[in-house]
């Protein structure tokens, strides 16, 4: 067997693992609801939830993954007591990470869509035009596949180019970048006149917003935010846990990628919420306030092209690393599971995935009679709907039981693969809580998303 491919550094693997968290998420939607929900008040529930949900589940992800050396679907057979049926939950992996691609890479595209017509000037219409642009770009197949295609061709060329040259190389400096360029909005932001309306609201807590919104949801939400922001339960984590030596604990790096991911996102509330108060603009959830309102209000601005065009730029970044780790995680699943080499797993994933992102882009314009889940939803809807409502809670509930019951790979063995190295240790008091709690959270979560979506 090939000597498995490790990782080049510390910082390597946390940017990388960050870079998979960090996505379009913890910038159209979780601004959004911390506004909601009385500013603060949401912060504490969803840092609450971030602690005692999500950073259990990565730290699972990682110690399968380190422990075996593989991806998700292998390493469950590899850890499983014989003659049981963990390695079924396998197929998570691979058929989630396509499906998760087949619109998510349709998404980054218009983010470099984006980024082009703002440093061009075609953006620079009046705020009335904005929205005919974007639905423009929508209802174009042509357009929408270009730049899907560009996305993918990107990427898969750089997980081509090996784990270390390519993949770890680019995705260090896309989040350096990235951060820096969020750290430089959000001053620039936070500065404008009537800014601090935006900050006060953001960030201070307003409990009669909180009540009037309604604690169950609000409670819903904090949860479900803390839940998909990690992407745990689809194996992403679990691939990169499998190119890791064993110097560090994996809680303490766990700590780390989950402190990261949260920098971004607070730090995206401070551009958006700052900038959308000082220009008199309501800021709304989703594609709207990504490609409707904030290219007004640059609009607006002084150098706003320039700024406009750091932003897309930066959205562009998120997008891509969290394209590129997905992306290694499915060349990974076929070089383990078929013998393949990386170059003849990047060439078919290319061609296969590249093609597979055709309903989305379809379901936009051709295809826009077709409403899978009631009037309004299109394909993206329902994509998203099989990963955000099934594949991530399952897979999550699924790592809990097997890391945490003695029919699966057991408690002792889990802890004592995310202890492995210095650093902080993993709190075993919690496995009450993880065993049989938890898990029951988890379905929570899981009847939750039914019931919303479809009562």
């Amino acid at each position: 067997m090939a000597q498995r491919e490790q990782l080049a550094s510390r910082l390597g693997f946390i940017l990388l693992s960050a870079g998979c968290a960090i996505g379009l998420g913890n910038v159209w939607r979780f601004p959004y609801i911390t506004g909601k929900y009385g500013g603060a008040v949401f912060l504490g529930v969803y840092l609450l939830f971030l602690l005692f949900v999500g950073l259990p589940v990565l730290v699972m992800e990682f110690s399968v993954g380190r422990a075996t050396q593989r991806n998700m679907a292998h390493a469950l057979k590899k850890l499983e007591p014989e003659g049981s049926w963990w390695h079924k939950f396998g197929i998570f992996s691979p058929l989630g990470s396509f499906i998760l691609m087949m619109f998510y890479m349709p998404i980054a595209g218009w983010m470099l869509n984006y980024v082009w017509m703002t440093l061009s000037g075609k953006l620079a219409v009046p705020a009335d035009q904005v929205p005919a642009m974007f639905g423009g770009m929508l209802a174009d197949p042509l357009t929408m596949f270009f730049w899907t295609f560009v996305v993918s061709a990107l990427c898969f060329f750089i997980c081509g180019q090996g784990l270390q040259k390519g993949v770890e190389r680019v995705v260090k400096y896309m989040m350096m970048g990235l951060l820096f360029i969020m750290i430089g909005l959000a001053f620039y932001s936070c500065t404008l006149p009537g800014a601090s309306k935006g900050l006060a609201f953001y960030l201070l807590p307003d409990f009669s917003r909180a009540l009037d919104a309604g604690f169950m949801s609000l409670v819903n939400d904090a949860m479900n935010q803390a839940f998909f922001t990690l992407s745990v339960g689809m194996g992403g984590m679990c691939i990169f846990g499998s190119y890791l030596k064993k110097d560090k604990s994996l809680t303490q790096e766990s700590v780390l990628v989950v402190s990261l991911d949260t920098f971004v996102a607070l730090t995206a509330g401070l551009i958006i919420f700052p900038a959308c108060f000082a220009f008199g603009v309501t800021p709304n959830a989703g594609p709207g306030l990504i490609f409707i309102t904030l290219p007004n209000i640059f609009n607006n601005m002084s150098g706003g092209q320039i700024w406009g065009t750091l932003f897309f730029v930066f959205m562009s970044a998120a997008a891509l690393t969290t394209v590129i780790a997905v992306i290694e995680n499915i060349i990974a699943y076929f070089m383990d599971g078929f013998g393949w080499s990386r170059r003849k797993a990047t060439l078919f994933n290319f061609a296969a995935l590249t093609l597979c992102t055709l309903p989305c882009i379809l379901g936009f314009n051709v295809w826009s009679g077709f409403e899978p889940l009631g009037p309004g939803t299109c394909v993206l809807d329902l994509e998203d709907f099989i990963i955000s409502n099934n594949i991530l809670p399952l897979g999550s509930f699924m790592f809990m039981l097997f890391c945490c019951h003695r029919y699966g790979w057991g408690w002792d063995s889990f802890v004592a693969e995310a202890d492995t190295g210095t650093g902080l240790k993993f709190p075993r008091f919690l496995r009450f809580y993880l065993s049989w709690i938890l898990p029951a959270v988890f379905l929570f979560i899981f009847v939750q998303g039914y019931i919303q979506k479809f009562f």
